[in-house]
């Protein structure tokens, strides 16, 4: 299944962008620049550049001028800007139903290289990601991919809900609902691997000095408020 962050896409948005961007402008800021090697089964991979500070993360494929994923801290808002369309779309928190009855993740954690561990998320048996995380590299840019999932979350929920019966999977309700923030809460992920095959290594993390442009939605885009 291609779920909804491989595929992203509210009156006022580029307003709200530039003021935001006005708080950022103090000159000592920096901001977290990461960069990962990410890649689904049968495909070559790809690069992901994520973009972090105190109030918003960005995600692209390293380019300033490619389409982008914006997160708004503040408002908890996700942005998918698709620059060919002049499209944004926004997508908000929603409400999620209760966990099925039964539902009993097991996430199992083990000291790996120092300073890191090693962890595996499973369901009724079946692993649903694994990989290694470090509690001190970038602590806030893991919590900046977790507040991402969380507010997706619902949205990812009605597109499980909404496909066929076959592509209905439990580990697609952990890692992206019921537990999107668990292997998160361990620390910044250094490498990954879902249930599916996609894989994502981490290449480098760095402090760059804030550039407030690349965490505005650009002049000209319609804004389309998603479903939540």
């Amino acid at each position: 299944m291609k779920w909804l962050l491989l595929c992203l896409f509210g009156t006022g948005l580029s307003a709200m962008g530039a003021a935001h961007a006005a708080d950022m402008s103090a000159p000592s800021q920096t901001m977290i620049a990461l960069r990962y090697v990410d890649q689904d089964p049968g495909d070559p991979p790809y690069p992901t550049r994520i973009l972090v500070t105190r109030d918003f993360m960005r995600m692209d494929s390293g380019e300033d001028d490619d389409d982008f994923v914006l997160l708004d801290r503040r408002q908890r808002l996700v942005i998918n800007v698709m620059r060919e369309s002049k499209l944004a779309m926004v997508f908000a928190p929603g409400t999620l139903p209760p966990k099925p009855a039964g539902w009993k993740p097991r996430l199992d954690t083990r000291k790996a290289a120092r300073g890191t561990r090693r962890f595996s998320l499973a369901v009724k048996g079946r692993v649903c990601s694994e990989g290694v995380a470090a509690l001190s590299a970038a602590p806030d840019a893991a919590r900046a991919m977790a507040e991402l999932k969380s507010i997706l979350a619902a949205t990812q929920y009605r597109v499980w809900k909404d496909s066929p019966p076959e592509m209905q999977h439990d580990c697609d309700l952990a890692n992206q609902v019921w537990e999107s923030g668990a292997t998160l809460a361990l620390g910044l992920p250094l490498e990954e691997r879902e249930f599916t095959g996609r894989t994502r290594q981490l290449e480098s993390e760095t402090r760059q000095p804030l550039r407030p442009e690349l965490f505005s939605v650009p002049d000209g885009m319609a804004t389309i408020n998603a479903p939540s």
